[in-house]
């Protein structure tokens, strides 16, 4: 190659590094504008607060990156993590906290077989089918608990939403201990080649001998337990299980994912980059609290970056 050609393809070489580093450039970006609006921001009461609800969020982020990058779709994850929550609620303090925690997350995980059976054997498109589930799952929370929160938790499961282990809360340590072993399954095994395979081309993923429909059940199942996680968790920081909790989290959710750069199309996406996304929707949130922007106004701020990430995944593939 020609040094001419060389210099060309090192500056497209960069240009694409650069163009990666984009969502952390983003955030960096934002949190500096943030501190120079308002200066509790970067209070460590503030920065605390904003990896607390980072934390929750990003374990349901986690799932829909799998789903995502899998080729599919997941709006069901806010009805999961109330539904979750709630029936969390209600064996902790009336039966045992360590079952409720259980069964609390296999609730989730069996929405998710049923989102991953509707998807693959009826052949369902993925946002009709777990909108549909969305709204059964929403509906059944609220026959449940008759919209009212439960209240009285013990204080044994209260304190896994408020506690901490050397200074660092224990939300933020059970976030961590779920992204490195899900970065592990997604960017290190056999498995996580698969998932990718099956979101990038999924007859071809066929032909080339992957059972793209076991692939895809299972990051529904994985989608789902991760949002009946959340849901036991949110349920312990609010110290209630509430109907009405998880509103609007599978739009953010799913806004975190492509603002980290995964495809809406399948096939592309980095789990820490989907944190970097979840971040920017925190952190975004955060910074209009506190210069006190009324809630309707937040709303429309996140919907702006919803429609720009989408716009920006679509001007990615024609590019």
């Amino acid at each position: 190659m020609s040094a001419a050609g060389t210099r060309v393809a090192g500056r497209q070489t960069g240009l694409q590094m650069l163009s990666g580093q984009i969502p952390l450039l983003a955030l960096v970006v934002l949190i500096a504008v943030s501190a120079l609006v308002s200066d509790r921001f970067l209070s460590l009461q503030n920065i605390s607060n904003v990896l607390i609800q980072t934390s929750i969020m990003a374990v349901v982020v986690i799932g829909m990156t799998l789903v995502i990058i899998g080729g599919g779709f997941d709006l069901s994850v806010g009805s999961v993590v109330a539904l979750s929550g709630c029936i969390a609620a209600y064996i902790v303090r009336d039966v045992d906290t360590t079952l409720g925690i259980v069964v609390g997350t296999l609730v989730g995980t069996a929405v998710g077989v049923v989102n991953g059976l509707i998807v693959t054997k009826l052949r369902v498109n993925p946002f009709i089918a777990t909108l549909g589930t969305m709204v059964l799952v929403r509906g059944v929370v609220l026959l449940v608990t008759d919209g009212r929160p439960i209240y009285d938790l013990p204080a044994g499961f209260i304190a896994i939403g408020g506690g901490n282990l050397f200074g660092i809360h224990y939300l933020i340590w059970i976030l961590a201990a779920l992204f490195a072993v899900f970065h592990w399954i997604l960017h290190r095994t056999p498995y996580g080649v698969r998932v990718f395979a099956t979101g990038g081309n999924r007859e071809a993923a066929f032909l080339s001998g992957i059972e793209v429909d076991r692939v895809t059940i299972s990051t529904y199942v994985w989608c789902g337990t991760l949002a009946g996680i959340a849901g036991v968790l949110l349920a312990a920081r609010l110290e209630s299980g509430n109907p009405t909790t998880g509103e609007f989290y599978e739009l953010t959710a799913i806004a975190a994912v492509v603002l980290g750069g995964a495809s809406l199309y399948g096939g592309e996406g980095k789990l820490y980059k989907s944190m970097v996304g979840v971040l920017i929707m925190v952190v975004l949130g955060n910074s209009l609290n506190i210069m006190g922007v009324p809630s309707y106004w937040q709303r429309v701020a996140i919907g702006v970056v919803i429609v720009a990430a989408a716009a920006a995944d679509r001007f990615r593939r024609r590019g």
